[in-house]
């Protein structure tokens, strides 16, 4: 069973028709997509030309029976400050935003898709590239 929670650009690789992408997400048996995947990506559709037709895209996504939207609860909040202290300690930043993505990910036992590195850096942290 393939439970993945995609990030931000990976859905954006979806919307390009990214094949592997595409592939990843028409396989996957859930699809999670956090609270702060939906920020990014509803702040860039504002500074876009296309906001209303983003918007509708997205919303026919989530749609999808597999897709299931994951808030920020006070248990992510417990995994993201796990995250921050061993990533501090470790003297291994990465975006702040990222470190909530990941958090929220281990919170619900998901695989994180991204195409970003720095997220191998996170112990515990189930994470590949498409």
């Amino acid at each position: 069973m393939t439970r993945i929670l995609i990030d931000t650009n990976v859905y954006s690789a979806f919307k390009r028709n990214h094949e592997v992408v595409r592939e990843e997400i028409r396989s996957a048996d859930l699809i999670g997509i956090s609270a702060i995947v939906l920020a990014e990506l509803y702040s860039g559709f504002r500074l876009g030309s296309k906001e209303r037709k983003n918007i509708k895209e997205l919303d026919e996504f989530m749609e999808d029976p597999r897709v299931e939207a994951l808030p920020f609860i006070r248990h992510t909040a417990f995994f993201y400050a796990r995250i921050f202290g061993n990533l501090k300690k470790n003297a291994t930043p990465i975006p702040t935003n990222d470190i909530l993505i990941a958090a929220s990910a281990m919170e619900h036992g998901l695989e994180l898709l991204s195409f970003d590195r720095h997220f191998e850096k996170i112990e515990g942290l189930a994470f590949r590239m498409p």
